[in-house]
């Protein structure tokens, strides 16, 4: 397996050899939630209500995988500067630290998700008919917590440590094995919703598997070590870094969890549940369609973060204008699609024809400034490429908290919009918080390079 050299390849071709598997692995990742709801959507004569029902339990999928994300992309880059600076110990016991914080976190959250999850869903809008599908599809899933959380949550230590098709193979053995075993448990063992979630788990501790044999082999740079409770004392102050970077990742998965329950609450008011099965619709195609971007992005980070640990400053602002570039490109091209054909991606996840005529205008609004969403993704990974912790964490809050969740009630009741309005929340918020995220990031980052240069001093 070839390593990918982040100090002396050429800036684009290791943004490719990163970015590539990690396009692959986003893609396949993706499957895990995707793939159920494609097959949920088609269960004879519930599949609809199932749909809606399953994205009642999304806000907690995603406050999962927030936690993953603090540890994940909070010690990650901390690990990639410690590598730039040929700090091998310090980058191992970072490793080693977010490894910890992940299992303990897990297993707290198995713990709260399996004890509260009927009364959270109540509060998350579930009516009598969509619990019957959304507790058993939930307490299900939850068991998994543990895998899900190792195999996302310490795959960017594989990818920064230049194994990116190791870290791409470790996701495609758990997606092939969840779109093999999704049909058996809905359809073959007539498990229906329960059997989608009964494939995912198997699927997420295939993965975990993959990754803990990689990190613990002999054929990892940086192995991994299981600390107890005394050696976790020790790095109290190693794991404050990585919540602290790892914040900004968080709090862009809990806002969308925030979001969502908004969203999912206004919408089955004003427009009742077939609205919450098109917000299902959306939010799963929106997961589709960023995944270029994400990886774009994903990939970078790692060269960004090592060439700021080892001073290499013409390296990092080569790859911002590269991945700016990369996803500006991406995006223009699908907005063209979601302009002129959004029917074909809407077909992707329902066969109900039915539900076209409400799914094609939400859509379209939905997405008409899916271009803008570039400089919001491009602002926040240099922010947390480079350690800025305070200008991640506060244009993570500004977008979502800020932005989306305040108009998801304001237009639709104050300005009459009805279900129009919440979908017209997020595009204002792309616009007006991609813009501003951008513009801060441009100006700190000049400045940051200007006092490097006077002082040729590190930063």
């Amino acid at each position: 397996m070839k390593q990918v050299d982040f100090e002396n390849g050429r800036t684009l071709t290791n943004i490719f050899k990163t970015a590539l598997p990690m396009l692959v692995a986003q893609i396949l990742n993706l499957l895990y939630n995707i793939v159920d709801r494609i097959y949920i959507a088609r269960i004879p004569e519930v599949g609809t209500v199932a749909l809606g029902a399953v994205g009642l339990c999304f806000p907690l999928v995603i406050l999962i995988t927030a936690f993953t994300n603090m540890y994940g992309s909070g010690g990650a880059p901390l690990f990639s500067i410690a590598r730039g600076k040929k700090d091998d110990r310090e980058a191992e016991e970072i490793q080693n630290t977010s490894f910890f914080l992940l299992i303990i976190t897990a297993i707290a959250l198995i713990i709260i998700g399996e004890i509260f999850g009927q009364p959270v869903l109540s509060i998350f809008g579930a009516s009598d008919a969509s619990m019957v599908y959304a507790l058993p599809y939930l307490r299900i899933y939850l068991l998994g917590t543990i895998f899900s959380m190792v195999a996302t949550g310490m795959n960017p230590f594989i990818t920064a440590q230049g194994f990116s098709t190791v870290g791409m193979t470790t996701v495609i053995v758990g997606a092939a094995a969840n779109i093999v075993l999704d049909p058996i448990f809905i359809f073959a063992l007539h498990m229906g919703v329960q059997g989608a979630a009964v494939a995912t788990i198997i699927s997420q501790a295939l993965s975990a598997a993959y990754v803990v044999k990689f990190l613990f082999g002999n054929k990892c740079e940086y192995r991994l070590k299981l600390m107890n409770f005394t050696e976790f004392k020790r790095c109290r102050y190693r794991a404050s870094k990585i919540i602290a970077l790892g914040t900004a990742g968080f709090m862009t998965y809990f806002t969308n969890a925030v979001v969502q329950i908004s969203c999912n609450s206004v919408l089955a008011n004003v427009g009742g549940d077939i609205y919450v099965s098109v917000m299902t619709i959306v939010n799963s195609a929106r997961q589709m369609m960023e995944t270029p971007i994400i990886a774009i992005s994903e990939g970078t980070s790692p060269i960004i973060s090592y060439n700021y640990g080892a001073h290499k400053f013409d390296k990092i602002k080569k790859s911002i204008v590269i991945m700016f570039s990369l996803e500006m490109i991406y995006t223009i091209c699908v907005w063209l699609i979601i302009r002129f054909a959004p029917e074909v991606i809407i077909g992707v996840f329902t066969s109900d024809k039915t539900i076209l005529k409400d799914a094609i205008p939400a859509f379209n609004l939905y997405f008409s400034t899916f271009v803008f969403m570039v400089f919001q993704y491009v602002g926040q990974i240099v922010f947390k490429s480079l350690g800025r912790k305070g200008h991640a964490i506060f244009f993570s809050l500004f977008r979502k908290i800020v932005i989306v969740a305040p108009l998801t009630y304001i237009l639709p009741y104050l300005f009459k919009m009805g279900t129009n309005g919440v979908f017209a929340a997020e595009p204002i918020s792309n616009v007006v918080g991609g813009m501003a995220c951008f513009i801060t990031m441009f100006i700190v980052v000049n400045r940051m390079f200007k006092v490097e240069k006077n002082s040729n001093n590190p930063l």
